[in-house]
């Protein structure tokens, strides 16, 4: 039965037409999906995660972004699965059949947390004893995070946007993986002192990059609202064409919205997504072009910015600061041409 629902909400969301008009049913049936493929606590599997006995440590984790902490902390002593592989939007991800294999093989599972994953969120946060869960944004002080409703959350989950707020990520990684694998505590600890490190270097950086950007040119419009946690750190008005998540759906009257900001403001460029479809924002464009006689350059192909997933091996973001450099390389570029 489970197998015919995963069969026929693939066809729904394979069409973009079916990606516009059934957003809440796909959100309803990847719930009914995971499930059914990975079941409930005590149903038909195991009753606790593996006993971990000797390195390396299996873990999974859900997205790449997550996945990319995980081996800069755990280095050689552990053994990475994602479930969402390059490119996957997280907000629309249908869980595969493969995926408990991975859950229930793991020592130790990791996800981002503020239900970016929507209902697979909810299973790791109510069998948490299953598969040792751990949100990776578990410890951010929510009086830093942005308010938003978000596929039943109550945050937006992008937070990684914000340097020195994916540091709380690391923190979370390496106390857990100490935590089963105390003989590898050093090295963890080691590990994450360096990437941390690390990454306030990064942040140093791009703001350096993003402070030659005029202040009046500091308008980021992008796929969907992703980046908030970017404008706000490091001082930027953004506006997506879609909300937090990319199962909200675009309405006539925000497209003529955007369209009229677009237009009056003679914004010069606005940025596509590549885990997010382009058609809504052309269409955007193109009404920019026939109401405002404006045009906008559409930033997209290999400078389409990385959002909710990091890029293939060997692509520019391939890795976190990778995917920031990339990013931030990118915006300075267009919006200061």
């Amino acid at each position: 039965m489970v197998s015919r629902y995963y069969s026929l909400l693939r066809k729904v969301v394979a069409s973009e037409r079916g990606r516009a008009v059934s957003a809440a049913f796909a959100t309803g049936m990847a719930a009914v999906c995971l499930f059914g493929l990975i079941g409930c606590s005590g149903c038909n599997g195991p009753s606790g995660p593996p006993k971990f006995e000797a390195p390396p440590v299996r873990v999974t984790c859900t997205t790449t972004i997550v996945a990319d902490a995980v081996k800069r902390v755990g280095g050689e002593r552990v053994q990475i699965e994602t479930l969402m592989g390059a490119g996957v939007d997280p907000h629309k991800y249908i869980s595969g059949s493969g995926d408990r294999k991975k859950l229930d093989n793991a020592h130790l599972v990791f996800f981002s947390g503020l239900h970016l994953e929507g209902k697979m969120a909810d299973l790791f946060e109510k069998n948490h004893d299953r598969w040792r869960a751990h949100a990776v944004t578990n410890t951010i002080d929510h009086a830093k995070l942005r308010k938003a409703s978000v596929d039943g959350g109550e945050h937006d989950p992008h937070v990684w946007f914000d340097v020195p707020l994916w540091k709380s990520a690391v923190d979370v990684v390496r106390d857990s993986l100490i935590a089963l694998d105390p003989a590898g505590a050093d090295i963890y600890r080691a590990n994450a002192t360096a990437y941390l490190t690390e990454l306030d270097v990064l942040d140093k950086e791009i703001r350096a990059k993003l402070d030659t950007v005029p202040k009046d040119k500091r308008v980021l419009v992008t796929s969907h609202d992703a980046f908030e946690y970017f404008g706000r750190a490091y001082g930027f008005e953004v506006i997506g064409l879609e909300g937090v998540s990319t199962a909200s759906e675009l309405g006539t009257p925000r497209r003529n919205e955007l369209a009229n900001i677009i237009g009056t403001r003679k914004i010069p460029a606005v940025f596509t997504e590549t885990s997010v479809p382009t058609v809504g924002l052309q269409g955007v464009l193109d009404d920019v072009k026939s109401k405002y006689k404006h045009e906008v350059k559409l930033i997209g192909g290999d400078d389409a910015l990385y959002s909710d997933a990091l890029g293939e091996e060997g692509s520019s973001g391939a890795t976190y600061p990778g995917m920031i450099r990339h990013n931030v390389n990118v915006i300075v570029e267009a919006l200061t041409k």
